[in-house]
């Protein structure tokens, strides 16, 4: 729509730097994603070929298998929360994925949340976290109003780590709270129950709108095992909560299946009885097109070095459709770029924080650094957040910043308070705010721009990404502060102990730096996935479009009666 006005933006990648300085950040992040392959790869098998070919001989599929019978021929699963537990072990044991598989899958042209019990992993046991990303999942589908399909083939905890997973406000009870918020908001639920389904497995499916069951499944409160201890009684488990009873007694489960491919079909019938995508309503008359400047060479665009600038403009002219971008407010807080362009074909709001040095509007005449929160970016930032909210448009936060200004001035100008603003407005936001560090999250910026406390929906890494308070020698610094001078150099003569509090800075500052890996913030879910940056924009088609999917829930003008045309009139933009 000409009302919005996006015009080019970006340079052919021969124009930004020679191919010598491409190649060496190709090379380092070539390292930095083959580890995330391999780990991937290491997530994906389970616990390996022997615990594949014993779910093969039941005549029964993997949870991969299954989710990929179940997607649209030719689409991607987008998996998230998949390094959980990564590395961690369980006594001998170890819980790839923490034993269960969500992810965003098209199903029937629907963006659908699947969550499936990985069953090569201890028969699709809860470890501790499992319950933590299942519940993570169905938020994501809440938020977004997501079809919810679960792949149930479960044997309940894993009792030997039962301390960790059953209570607690996140214990696996709480998953039962969220099927219930689910079906409150007519989120539609599915469920396909393929075999074990033990305890807290066993309530899973029930809240859902459909449940299948194969003749190889059962839901139980108590297992046959358990009942022959307890109670003495000769059974199986079938019989006493296979279909035989789930379907035709007790009312539990709707449709008994003979196996794992026509119950896989059926939930696919499922959800073509559903209404279809809104996305290309919302669409209109624009097709999703190919940014100019080709996506995958963010890869060369971001220094590894997180010391190392860029300009920040060339990552947008890598995401938006066509590398056509429309600035809201460019003369404002300049060290802040925020405004609109397609994704896909569909309008979302970007926010993103310029590197290297700007203008400083305090002191004309001299520059400072950008990736810092100052005053009129706050303002703007949370300003233009408001007009998304008001407008309905999807956020992306795209972070590389290193926190707030600080210092007297700094404080005179009252930065808790515009940082409290833009608080409260990311915290109150209803429009779906997805949040992607591409390299440096640090301090109270990573909050400020909707990092992951800020309940964005999802929220994305890099293998660059680096999330912590403070870099690792700054906060050596502070932790040995009584020991410098004003300088910060080591304040003593004897060598003895220059030597030991030397060694003490180094390894703090070598603990700080192996505690931003990424995969350590995916191990404990303080981010929900880690991606290659050629894939960024794949991922945010997805996270776009599963914006504009349902209809009805939250308000989405058209571009003609935007908040953002009277922002940007009220500051000079139009004349």
């Amino acid at each position: 729509m000409s009302h919005v006005r996006i015009r080019p933006i970006g340079s052919p990648r021969d124009a930004i730097a020679d191919d010598r300085t491409f190649a060496s950040r190709r090379d380092r992040l070539g390292e930095l994603e083959g580890r995330l392959r391999q780990a991937r790869d290491e997530v994906e098998a389970g616990w390996g070929e022997k615990y594949v070919e014993r779910v093969h001989a039941k005549g029964k599929l993997t949870a991969r298998e299954r989710i990929e019978r179940l997607k649209d021929p030719g689409t991607r699963i987008h998996e998230v929360c998949t390094f959980v537990n990564h590395g961690v072990q369980f006594g001998k044991l170890r819980s790839p994925g923490a034993g269960v598989i969500t992810a965003y899958v098209r199903i029937e042209g629907r963006w659908c949340m699947v969550i499936a019990n990985d069953n090569t992993v201890a028969s699709g046991a809860w470890w501790p976290m499992t319950p933590e990303k299942i519940q993570r999942a169905q938020k994501m589908a809440l938020r977004l109003k997501l079809p919810t399909v679960y792949l149930v083939d479960c044997s309940g905890l894993y009792l030997p780590e039962q301390s960790k997973s059953f209570g607690g406000a996140t214990g696996a009870g709480h998953i039962f709270k969220m099927n219930s918020l689910l079906s409150a908001e007519g989120v539609p639920q599915i469920a396909g129950v393929f075999g074990d389904c033990i305890a807290g497995g066993g309530y899973m499916p029930i809240i859902s709108d459909r449940v299948y069951m194969t003749e190889q499944a059962y839901m139980v409160i108590a297992g046959a095992a358990l009942l022959k201890g307890a109670k003495s009684q000769k059974i199986t488990s079938l019989d006493i909560g296979g279909p035989e009873v789930h379907v035709h007694e007790s009312g539990c489960a709707d449709v008994r299946v003979p196996d794992d491919e026509t119950l896989l079909r059926c939930v696919r019938e499922e959800l073509r009885r559903l209404p279809s995508s809104a996305a290309p309503f919302y669409r209109g008359d624009e097709l999703p097109m190919e940014p100019l400047h080709p996506a995958r060479e963010l890869g060369e665009l971001l220094p590894p070095d997180h010391r190392e600038v860029y300009d920040a403009e060339e990552v947008l002219a890598r995401l938006c459709d066509q590398s056509l971008f429309w600035e809201v407010l460019p003369d404002v807080g300049k060290e802040m770029i925020c405004g609109v362009g397609r994704v896909g074909g569909l309008y979302a709001g970007f926010v993103i924080n310029r590197q290297g040095l700007v203008d400083d509007p305090e002191h004309p005449g001299k520059k400072r650094p950008a990736g810092i929160l100052y005053r009129a970016g706050i303002a703007k930032i949370a300003a233009f957040s408001r007009a998304c909210d008001a407008d309905g448009i999807p956020l992306l936060w795209l972070q590389d910043i290193s926190g707030f200004d600080i210092g007297k001035e700094a404080e005179a100008q009252g930065l808790l308070a515009y940082g409290s603003s833009l608080i409260y407005t990311n915290s109150t936001n209803t429009t779906p705010m997805f949040t992607v560090l591409l390299r440096k999250a640090s301090g109270a910026g990573y909050y400020a721009m909707a990092g992951l406390p800020y309940d964005p929906v999802v929220q994305l890494s890099t293998t660059l990404s680096r999330l912590s308070v403070m870099e690792g020698r700054t906060l050596s610094i502070a932790a040995f502060n009584t020991k410098l001078d004003d300088d910060f150099e080591i304040a003593t003569d004897d060598p003895e102990e220059r030597a030991k509090i030397a060694q003490g800075m180094q390894e703090v500052e070598e603990r700080i730096e192996r505690d931003m890996d990424p995969f350590v913030a995916a191990r404990q879910m303080d981010t929900d996935e880690i991606v290659e940056l050629g894939e960024l924009r794949s991922w945010l088609e997805t996270l776009v479009e599963c914006s504009y999917q349902a209809i009805g829930h939250r308000r989405i003008k058209n571009p003609r009666i935007w908040s953002l045309h009277d922002l940007d009139v009220l500051v000079g933009g139009v004349r």
